[in-house]
């Protein structure tokens, strides 16, 4: 039976939209990988025993440190503190980010969440402080469709250089959230350490697709031999 030019072009656009589908599950089974390793790390630096927190000119990446536990100690700057606008399970806000003077190095602290109420009344402590958290990546430009305002004060994610050029210091080039120390504010301790997993849903829906490109393929060739045979 000879073979029409129309199940022919047909055929090449089903084995290309295949072959398509077919590479985006095979991808999507490597970012699953990558994802369950990534999880996997992150959950052993978060219950480990706190350490001391990269030093100055230490090189600091998400894939290495982020959420690390730390522990250092320092006078916080009270006089330099930041208020960043925070959404967290206590309701909005802000967090209140503190530079913490240590031996070698000054680090930016974020120490907590504050209502609105509470922006200009809640502790600062004074004197020595001993601070244990989870070692957290700077936030850099702003938040979701806005951006950090440094001439105003209005500052919406924890971008670490900026805040700190703003308040005239060098700081580490990362944060730390403190963990909940006692029952006043800042309330410490509401990291959330979550990262979405959806890639075997996106693999299998894929790799579904590729068979449906098959499946519909089939039934336009039987399609086409019944007319021929009609």
């Amino acid at each position: 039976m000879r073979i029409k030019p129309a199940t022919v072009a047909v055929g090449f656009a089903a084995l290309l939209i295949f072959a398509g589908f077919v590479a985006l599950g095979v991808w999507q089974i490597h970012r699953r990988t990558w994802k369950l390793a990534l999880i996997e790390q992150v959950d052993a630096r978060a219950h480990a025993m706190p350490v001391a927190p990269p030093g100055p000119g230490a090189r600091v990446t998400a894939a290495n440190d982020a959420y690390r536990r730390v522990v250092v100690r320092g006078v916080f700057l009270n006089d330099s503190e930041t208020l960043v606008r925070a959404a967290t399970a206590l309701g909005s806000g802000y967090w209140v980010m503190t530079p913490l003077r240590t031996r070698d190095m000054v680090v930016l602290v974020n120490r907590g969440y504050v209502s609105p109420e509470q922006r200009t009344a809640h502790a600062r402590p004074q004197g020595e402080q001993t601070v244990t958290g989870y070692l957290r990546i700077t936030e850099p430009g702003g938040g979701f469709l806005r951006r950090n305002d440094p001439a105003r004060n209005a500052w919406y994610s924890r971008d670490v250089a900026a805040i700190a050029r703003a308040r005239g210091i060098q700081a580490a080039p990362y944060f730390i959230d403190a963990d909940r120390v006692g029952e006043s504010a800042p309330v410490g301790g509401l990291t959330v350490i979550a990262f979405p997993n959806n890639h075997l849903v996106y693999m299998l829906t894929w790799f579904a697709l590729a068979g449906l490109t098959i499946v519909g393929f089939g039934v336009f060739v039987r399609q086409g031999r019944r007319k021929a045979a009609a």
